[in-house]
């Protein structure tokens, strides 16, 4: 039975958040685990405060734990979160909880959209939130499942003796349901009521409370993603994490070049690296737009990354002069190529002073004056990160530990309000690349004034602790309705290639 055509009713998402972290290992609630630098409720709620579908939130907290959720809500400016309360001891008396709070301030006759989602699902993509609102202008139940990978069987114990399987279902007709799980609120108030009246109810999801209460309301599926995953067991946490990292993250861009040098204007940017290439371009960026920029290198202003005194002096300078430091930016690096076992001793520390060291040394220097401003540390990393290459071991390393170092310092400095992020370039045309591999071909390498406006977007957004990846787009593409983990494994799967 379809829903007619009506103007588009409040949506609310609630984020269920009653489960605890004992199927982990966790002496508190999984959804207080940091992952990826933050609560993986913080990383749900995210979501929802950044999908232009979604009107309002409320949050289903495990007893006792609804501060925790308070203070996270209110450092992270999660403003579309208007209610926290406690859920129930089940997931029915959970739900019943937050149908009551739903009704509130409800005119008669009045309806609303619900999207019921487990908090420890912090993966979910705005695809399919987008599906299941438009789903409820025609349905009255919509459930997010996608196809079952495995092989489903239904088994019987036997005594002592164990399992046997007694039936093999048909894998084509099988789904694994995900959430969220959405409803128009007067059709989940109404199977809640129905289901009140049978002493032997009882459900670990809403769909099914549908199913079986009000028979005659069909319930949509909507395709959901397999990196939609739900936080259970400890392996759940290691690959969420790795997700998290691997992900690659699209910087907002500004409106407009008035907007640049509005956000630029008056600001003080730091490039370390800065004599050519992506620092460079990135510095007669930031100048064209009014910042006052300290490009700094080894063959235009004598700055050695490897020498803490002069990473020291480079700030001081520019604070001295400016009264401030908004945005200190590292792309200083040097790419040798060779096999480990040939390499000598002053090469390996080399590569390790510029591509790992002198990025820890301007990270430690750089935090009071961006505590001061809340500003941003820039760090960059390469393709190779995600996998180690022959010949290429010192190098891919330390560009890996950019990623961790970026991780750790923005979950370390959110206190603060320091910002930390990670610009992931692939093959670039620049000086660095050029020396080790010399001439390539005409457009096979993406640009390095590519990757300094890219630079400037991340520097002017709100973000932290994320890899962004800077890539050639084909343009007969169409990427924008890829989720930013669909669009990570495209990534993953390019920079087998990659350098």
């Amino acid at each position: 039975m379809s829903v007619p055509h009506e103007a588009k009713p409040r949506t609310t998402a609630v984020v269920l958040a009653g489960g605890t972290g004992q199927r982990v290992g966790l002496a508190i609630p999984k959804q207080l685990l940091k992952i990826a630098g933050k609560a993986v409720i913080e990383h749900t709620l995210s979501i929802f405060e950044n999908a232009e579908d979604i009107d309002d939130v409320i949050v289903l907290m495990a007893p006792g734990f609804v501060p925790d959720v308070e203070k996270i809500v209110a450092k992270a400016g999660l403003t579309k979160v208007i209610k926290i309360i406690e859920g129930g001891s089940t997931r029915n008396e959970t739900t019943e909880r937050a149908i009551a709070a739903l009704g509130e301030g409800l005119a008669e006759g009045e309806d609303r959209n619900v999207l019921f989602h487990d908090a420890v699902r912090p993966l979910l993509s705005q695809r399919v939130i987008k599906d299941c609102v438009e789903a409820l202008g025609r349905y009255q139940a919509v459930d997010v499942a996608i196809p079952s990978a495995d092989t489903i069987i239904v088994t019987r114990t036997h005594g002592e003796d164990g399992e046997f399987i007694t039936e093999v279902p048909d894998r084509s007709r099988l789904r694994r349901g995900q959430t969220p799980q959405a409803f128009k609120l007067s059709t989940i108030r109404k199977a809640y009521a129905v289901a009140a009246g049978d002493p032997n109810f009882q459900a670990t999801d809403d769909c099914s409370v549908v199913l079986r209460y009000l028979p005659d309301v069909p319930i949509y599926v909507v395709a959901g993603d397999e990196y939609n995953m739900k936080v259970t067991q400890p392996v759940d946490v290691f690959i969420t994490d790795k997700l998290f990292q691997l992900a690659s993250t699209a910087a907002p861009r500004q409106a407009d070049e008035a907007a640049y040098r509005e956000l630029l204007s008056g600001k003080t940017l730091v490039v370390f690296g800065g004599s050519y290439g992506i620092g460079a371009d990135i510095a007669t960026l930031a100048e064209q737009y009014g910042a006052s920029v300290y490009a700094l290198g080894r063959s235009t202003t004598g700055t050695h990354v490897e020498n803490p005194e002069h990473i020291d002096d480079a700030l001081s300078k520019a604070y001295a002069e400016t009264g401030r430091i908004d945005y200190v930016i590292n792309t200083a690096g040097v790419l040798r190529i060779g096999k480990l076992a040939e390499t000598d001793t002053a090469t390996i520390q080399e590569a390790l002073n510029v591509n790992y060291l002198a990025p820890v040394q301007i990270a430690r220097a750089s935090y009071k004056y961006l505590a001061e401003t809340q500003g941003q540390l820039l760090l960059y990393t390469s393709s190779s990160y995600t996998r180690g290459r022959a010949e290429y071991s010192l190098y891919s390393s330390t560009k890996a530990a950019m990623v961790n170092l970026t991780q750790a310092l923005a979950d370390e400095w959110a206190g603060e309000g320091v910002r930390v992020n990670c610009v992931n370039p692939e093959r670039t045309a620049t000086p660095m690349r050029t020396k080790a591999f010399g001439q390539e071909p005409e457009g096979s390498l993406l640009s390095s004034e590519a990757v300094a406006r890219t630079s400037l977007d991340v520097l002017l957004s709100a973000m932290t602790g994320h890899v962004i990846d800077v890539r050639q787009q084909d343009p007969t593409a169409d990427v924008s309705e890829a989720s930013g983990f669909e669009q990570a494994l495209a990534s993953v799967l390019d920079r087998q290639e990659d350098v």
